[in-house]
């Protein structure tokens, strides 16, 4: 049953007015912070060491996981992205009376893999609550969710903070996984697509009913870039499975980040501030900061009571909530063989990676750069398999791969150079057959066009010069048209070696081999 048409809701102005009751949980305030407004904050960061001097953040992550399954949670409707308004629509997820769920089994084997993945244990028996409460987008007035069973729980993910951030591992606790289903998707119509300004809603029920999985860490986090870098390696573990884009620019993986600040030493948290609406780990990292400092700030007035913000809605409690158990689905019971047949399947998580490079002898920046992607990683695995020197090929592929692929934005996956060549081109530089320089050379023409490396230098005629009868009359012919500076060398300018290096390698246009050729221009001016 497709819909063409938006469906209009009332006002934005009064649903505003339903949300602004001064019923405001003191531990649960939220406020909206975008980005934009967020990449102001500069200077934050820098900020951060000396007002944590005295005081300590406690940060704590909700991450929702929408899932890449090609039907929604509980009906047979497409899960498609971008599709148009109201078309991947039905009775079950537009709330109609009479509609039963049907629940997707591959959802459940998704939850299984993601609560293995971050060392939950599994509820082998769980089940389905209603989580209710009003808003426009929500056309069953509740959402099936799980609230006192979750299918995981007590879990636990590790990350490896950035170098320039002082690096460092770090374990942060998973307190539940659950199965939810996502509401539909509001389209504030004028006032530039903002609620404030907006005469009307659409409202897009595409979304309704996407199965999601929501992710809450224990408030294990102290700084900004902890946070974020927990929320990419979330992101990391998402699309390492294969369950979910884990996109937060396009919405697929979604944050609430709680913040609150208490004097150190002191063992109540305190006032819990929800920031939401990030769309990206560096808005996030940003917006933490700011917020930290700006509850700093407030405890050393005297104002700790008086922390506010601009409320978006009443946060809502467990009673609000109103939950009980979902009357129309059975309860979840996994069987054992089935979770040990996914945990036998798992692919490497990212942490598993990054130990794997270090035990290899990488450093620890080229570690966070070649595991940040499953494809680079995969890629770097099979040239190392083809018999590529290790830090060679690294630097290869962080180096100009990475940079031609930043440039044509383009991924590694849409590369016609294979790990077979580039190992090949890796051990033709290293044996010395070409050089560094000639292999930048051919190497866009690799990317864009595939073949062999040698089929690409011998076409072009860049076979490297290590013959040393024809490099000694290669420096001769410099030396010769180059009297002044030859005579300047003799007189005490040793530093005109390099000149004298340079001009024979501009005169081969690279192709000599440096090391025979320093050799032998060392010999030409008597210093061997």
């Amino acid at each position: 049953m497709a819909m063409a048409m938006a469906m209009a809701v009332g006002s934005c102005e009064s649903i505003v007015l339903l949300y602004s009751q001064p019923r405001i949980p003191r531990s649960a305030l939220q406020i909206r912070c975008s980005s934009s407004l967020a990449s102001k904050q500069t200077s934050s960061s820098s900020k951060i060491p000396l007002a944590l001097q005295d005081f300590e953040a406690v940060i704590g992550v909700e991450t929702h996981v929408q899932l890449g399954t090609a039907t929604k949670a509980f009906c047979g409707c497409l899960s498609q992205y971008g599709a148009q308004p109201n078309s991947n629509v039905c009775p079950v997820c537009m709330g109609l009376p009479g509609a039963l769920p049907v629940l997707n089994e591959r959802v459940v084997d998704f939850a299984i893999k993601l609560g293995l993945a971050l060392n939950c244990d599994l509820s082998l028996r769980s089940k389905f609550d209603r989580k209710q409460y009003f808003y426009a987008d929500l056309p069953k007035g509740y959402q099936i969710s799980q609230f006192d069973i979750p299918i995981a729980r007590h879990g636990s993910i590790e990350v490896d903070l950035p170098v320039e951030y002082g690096g460092g591992h770090r374990k942060f606790g998973i307190t539940r996984v659950h199965i939810e289903e996502d509401a539909g998707k509001l389209v504030h119509a004028g006032g530039g697509g903002r609620l404030s300004g907006s005469p009307y809603s659409l409202v897009d029920l595409n979304r309704a009913g996407v199965p999601l999985l929501e992710i809450v860490s224990e408030p294990d986090m102290r700084t900004g870039i902890e946070a974020a870098e927990y929320a990419a390696e979330v992101a990391r573990v998402v699309k390492c499975l294969g369950i979910g884009s884990g996109s937060m620019a396009e919405g697929s993986l979604r944050c609430d980040v709680n913040v609150s600040v208490r004097p150190r030493g002191q063992a109540a948290f305190g006032t819990k501030v929800e920031i939401k609406n990030m769309n990206s780990c560096a808005a996030m990292h940003r917006a933490i900061d700011f917020e930290i400092l700006r509850q700093v700030a407030l405890h050393k007035e005297g104002l700790e009571s008086k922390i506010r913000t601009v409320t978006m809605r009443a946060k809502e409690g467990l009673a609000d909530y109103r939950y009980f158990p979902e009357p129309d689905l059975l309860e979840l019971v996994l069987k054992q063989e089935q979770v040990d047949s996914i945990n036998e399947a798992l692919p490497e998580l990212p942490n598993e990676t990054r130990r794997r490079y270090e035990a290899l002898g990488l450093s620890m920046q080229d570690v966070l750069v070649l595991a940040d992607d499953k494809n680079v990683s995969e890629y770097f695995d099979s040239t190392l398999e083809q018999g590529a020197d290790m830090k060679m090929a690294a630097n290869w592929i962080m180096g100009d791969i990475t940079a031609y692929l930043k440039t044509e934005k383009l991924s590694i996956s849409d590369v016609k150079i294979s790990p077979s060549v580039l190992a090949e081109l890796v051990t033709l530089i290293k044996d010395g057959t070409i050089s560094g320089k000639i292999g930048k050379e051919i190497l866009p023409e690799l990317i864009r066009n595939g073949g062999t490396a040698k089929e690409v230098i011998e076409a072009k005629g860049l076979t490297q010069i290590s013959d040393e009868a024809e490099i000694a009359s290669l420096v001769d012919k410099v030396l010769l048209e180059n009297p002044k500076q030859l005579e300047a060398f003799k007189k005490g300018k040793t530093k005109l070696q390099g000149f004298f290096e340079g001009q024979v390698m501009r005169s081969t246009n690279g192709r000599v081999n440096p090391i025979l050729m320093k050799k032998i221009v060392a010999q030409k001016l008597g210093l061997s």
